[in-house]
Parts: C-alpha cells; structure tokens; sequence
C-alpha cells in the first residue's frame, strides 16, 4: 500500500536519563494498537543493558498507524538515546525528523542533556512538542508550576502548549498523539526525482546479513533495484524492503518521505556506514543528502581477551559491534604484556563500558580493558604533525615542539546553593569558568566552562555527583585543540619498562599520580625470593618508587653459638644471593595484578 506523504509524519523523542522517553513510546505503541498488551517494560530497549541501566544506548525505529479526523496517518517513531556518550545516535534520529517531542520529567525538571538535544533540534528545524511527564506522581504537586515556567523560559512557548501526561499510567497520550499530527510537518520531497535515503542505523541478522534503515528524502524504493552506497561507491540489489514495525512488515515499495529497512545481502559489515546516502544506481542523485562525516572517537582503550585462544572470535565480535555502532572504532595491535588486541575509540567511558558488557553478555567473551586516553596532537621539531592516543607511540622527549590536548565546552546545571562546590571542582580539573553564565526559575543556574577532555572522561561525573548531592547534570561538546604540557609517565618494574603500563598525563597531576601508582602495585605484584623496586619515570628520570620486599630466610636459624662475625658471614652470604638472584630472576606480572592496576588509574 502507497501512502501519501501528506499523511507521513516522522517524530523523535528526546529527553535526559529517566524522565519516561521509553515507557512514553510504549504508550503510543499500545493507545495505536501497534501492539497490544503490553507485558515488557520500555519495549524499543531490547537489550538487557539497557533496561538495567535505566538508558537508551541504539536509536530505535518503529512504525505507527492512527486515525485523525476520519484520515489514516502513519508516524514513525525514531526513539533516541538521552546520554551524552550518545549523541551521534541522537544527531543521526533528528536528522531523519521533521519533528520531536520534548519530555522533562515533572519532578526533576530540564537536566543538562535535555538543553543540548533541543539545540540540535532546533538547528534542524525540527518542530518542538514539550512534554511534562509523571504528573501523576504526589510529590510533583509542589515543583509542577515551577517546572512548566523552567519549560516556558527555556522554550519560549505558552503554558497551553505544554502537554501534562502520565506516561506510565497513559494520561494525555491522545493529546500528544492529536498534536503530532496538527503540529509536526509531513516530510518534504520529490517522489520523481532521483532516489536519496539517508542511513540512520544498520543492524546484523546472522542469517539475512547487513539490514540497513534509512529514511527517503528523494525518489523511492522498490523490491529488486539496484542500490549504490554513495559513500563507497558498493551496489547491491534490494532483495528485501519494508515498513519498520515491531517486527520487519515487507513490501515492494517504500515511499518518499518514509523510513524503512532493505535487505542486500551485504555481509562485511565495513561496507555499510550510518549518515551515507542510498541512490538509485541506474539513476543516481548528484550529490548526498548531506556531507558525510565519519564520528570521531574521544577516548581510547585498548582490549585483550583473557583467554589468548578467543582472539579471532573477538575480532568477529567487535566488527558486529562497530556495525550498529558507527562511533566505535578499532585496530589491532600487540602487547608484550597483554598479547595481542585491539586499540579501540569509544565517545565517553559509559560507552566503553557497553561495549565491554556486551562482549561478555552477547558474545561471551571476557576481555581486559587498558587505562583510557584521549588523542593527543604533538607538533615535532621537524614539523611534522602526529596524533598520539596511546601511549607507546609517544615520540621522544627531545624531538617535540609542542603537545596540544583536546578541551571541550561544558555545561553544567545545577542549583544555586552547590555553585560553589562545581566552580571549585572543575577548577580543580584545570577547567576555565567562562562568562556564559545564565540563571534559570527556581534557584536553578546553568555554569560553562571550558575544560580538557582528559579530566572529563574519567570520574568527573561521580565528583560533579558527590558535590552536588545528586543536584546536577553536565554536557560538553568538543571545542579544539590547546597546548598543554603533557608527560609520559613510564613504569618500571625490576629496572625493565612495561609499556603496557605507561600512560600519559598533564605534568601538574604527575607526582602524585606516580606515587599512588607505585603504591598500589607495590600491594598488587606478588612477593619473589628478591625484592622488587617498582618504580614511576618522567623522560629517564625516576619521581617515585616503592620496593616490594624479598622473602626472607633465617639463615642465621642454626648458630647457637660462636662467634657473632659468623651470623654475619651467613648474612652477607645471603645478600649477595638475592643481589645475583635479582638480576638474572625474571618477574611474571599476573593478569589480575593488570586488571586490578587499570582500575587504580582509572
């Protein structure tokens, strides 16, 4: 069946963490008897990680049918993720929207992220529905006045526009549902001109291949044509399309201004990248919907599997990973320590983290995970210009000019009574207050600094937490590069360097971090027949050691009697041992001992 494309509309939900998106999108799935009865929980997060975490980590698409005054409209819902590690997922949903609806939650009001996903909303044009959820709650009585005028200065609308609902109790879903379609605008395009359909997400069937989701701008698709992937130039032909409901409807044909899935056979999951354009490749569009940029990762970390044997199967693993993940990126790469692997870029430390729970929960594979880091941009003496985001590759003092580190812009919202403590805690994160500074109703202030990407990825949200009781969310967006005076710090164990446990770090946290370290694997390094020095160096020059002492025995056990130069004879006897011992005995540094040093420094 062909739609007309006035009767489209095409919609996402943005949100922060836990203010009711998901269990909001099960009941517009249920009130237009998309599914009925509803016995799982937040229905599009269909994977266990994300109903235990409480967040959406893929961008999901479904497909709705509802009557409006006597004509039948298809929406099509394009859930998002809320959390800031996933803003390509979000980009990549309202790019494929005319519309979105803005859910805060009635008792903790808009949240940092909340104010980012509308900005990029609305430089897409996308028309705003707010939303006021859980009024249903009794303690949402006394913040209800103060968050819809939070609502009305953020957004600048009337108190009328905003719709009150309950998402878990379904009050106000035929308001929202009405509004969608009065509100939000069908999709513009050209049914006869060429064939443009923008990628938004692509999944792995093992048993069908690559499926691709798009949305049509131009033209249309039909069963059986020849598609070109503009971005690399493959053709591959349609041998599946169709409406994407809760479980795949096919078609024949899927119209402009639709979204869908297509079915092609591909299996190297390389050849399919989120953001490409899908044309026609008897007739193609001249150009693709929009510049295709591939994301760039922030933060790097490097994973080995436990058992060496499970190398291959992990390669397979983070290539179905990287498929519906576009921002997840990896090599290979060898570890004297740690074997072999693969050095991996991640958004943030929450999306490494999933990415590690899914290797164990979906491929059952465990895997060590290496101390993060971000990509460094080091200028050399010679004037070639290199990016560092591992360790090892860090050249040597001597032929560098200058290192510049990445700094991103925060945000941080929070009530006025915890400034002081965040002021004094991004400063301490070598952060730079900016004027941007803007207050909100009731007590509420938003603060901006700009700060290294380094101090962000690690504990920043656990610290900005403590400090603020809970009272506080952040975004930050990448703003460039600043020249910063970052030092390698190098462990040595035993006088031998292990590279794998060398990291890099700005030159103010040094010391500290140096003794903490030798510290920590003094506990963690077995004890051996001879002591152990471990220690923490900058460019050769050694800033803090620890000795793990020797076992030790009492030579002197059987001298009941002589002379006190021979227990002293025996003594030096034994020195001497442990001295020769140590330079010829080697020290095996357990995995667990490497487990336990990664987290001491993360």
């Amino acid at each position: 069946m062909i739609h007309d494309i006035e009767k489209i509309r095409n919609f996402c939900i943005i949100a922060h963490i836990d203010h009711g998106k998901s269990t909001l999108a099960d009941r517009l799935l249920e009130y237009t008897n998309t599914v009925k009865n509803i016995k799982k929980k937040q229905l599009l997060d269909d994977m266990d990680l994300e109903i235990e975490k409480g967040i959406t980590i893929k961008s999901h698409a479904v497909q709705m049918e509802y009557k409006y005054l006597n004509n039948k409209y298809i929406l099509n819902l394009i859930d998002t993720p809320g959390h800031v590690d996933f803003s390509y997922e979000v980009s990549r949903s309202i790019a494929s929207c005319e519309g979105a609806l803005l859910v805060v939650d009635c008792t903790k009001s808009i949240q940092a992220q909340t104010v980012s996903n509308l900005s990029l909303a609305l430089k897409n044009n996308l028309v705003i529905i707010p939303i006021l959820n859980k009024i249903d709650l009794s303690y949402s009585r006394s913040t209800y006045e103060e968050v819809i005028d939070d609502m009305i200065n953020l957004l600048g609308c009337k108190k009328n526009d905003i719709i009150p609902v309950s998402a878990k109790n379904g009050i106000g879903i035929q308001n929202v549902l009405d509004r969608i379609i009065s509100l939000i605008p069908p999709p513009e395009g050209n049914k006869n001109g060429p064939l443009q359909a923008l990628i938004f997400d692509s999944l792995y069937n093992p048993f069908t291949g690559i499926e691709v989701l798009f949305r049509i701008k131009n033209g249309n698709i039909k069963k059986g044509q020849k598609l070109r992937f503009m971005s690399t130039g493959k053709v591959y032909s349609a041998y599946e399309i169709g409406s994407l409901k809760l479980r795949h409807f096919s078609k024949d044909f899927v119209e402009t201004g639709n979204v869908g899935y297509v079915i092609s056979g591909i299996k190297n999951p390389f050849e399919v990248k989120v953001g490409d354009t899908i044309t026609d490749d008897n007739d193609p569009a001249k150009y693709p919907i929009e510049k295709f940029e591939e994301i760039k990762p922030m933060v790097f970390a490097s994973i080995y599997p436990i058992v060496s044997d499970k190398y291959e199967e992990l390669r397979s693993s983070l290539g179905k990973l990287q498929l519906n993940d576009a921002s997840f990126s990896f090599t290979s790469e060898y570890s004297p320590a740690l074997g072999t692997g693969f050095h991996c870029g991640f958004l943030g430390l929450l999306h490494m983290e999933i990415i590690r729970e899914r290797l164990e929960r979906e491929y059952g594979i465990k895997v060590i995970i290496t101390v993060p880091n971000v990509s460094y941009q080091i200028y050399k003496k010679n004037g070639e210009k290199i990016f560092i985001n591992n360790s090892s590759n860090f050249p040597d003092t001597e032929k560098i000019k200058k290192i510049e580190e990445p700094y991103v812009f925060v945000k941080i919202l929070t009530k006025e009574i915890y400034m002081g403590n965040i002021i004094s805690l991004c400063i301490s994160k070598r952060g730079i207050m900016k004027k941007e500074q803007s207050y909100l109703s009731s007590g509420k202030i938003q603060l901006s600094f700009e700060m290294p990407l380094s101090e962000i990825v690690f504990n920043f949200y656990d610290h900005l937490k403590t400090v603020s009781k809970g009272y506080a969310s952040f975004d930050y967006h990448f703003i460039g590069y600043k020249e910063s005076d970052i030092k390698k710090l190098t462990v040595l164990v035993n006088y031998e360097k292990v590279e794998s446990l060398s990291f890099l770090v700005h030159k103010s946290k040094s010391f500290s971090l140096a003794k903490h370290i030798c510290k920590e694997l003094s506990k963690s390094i077995p004890r051996h027949q001879f002591s152990i020095p471990v220690q923490v160096a900058i460019s050769g020059k050694i800033i803090a050691r620890e000795t793990i002492k020797s076992f030790r025995k009492n030579v002197t056990d059987k001298c009941y009697g002589g002379d006190i130069s021979r227990k002293k004879k025996l003594i030096e006897k034994q020195k001497k041992g442990k001295k020769k011992m140590r330079k010829i005995g080697k020290v095996e540094i357990p995995s667990s001992t490497l487990i336990n040093f990664f987290k001491v420094k993360n």
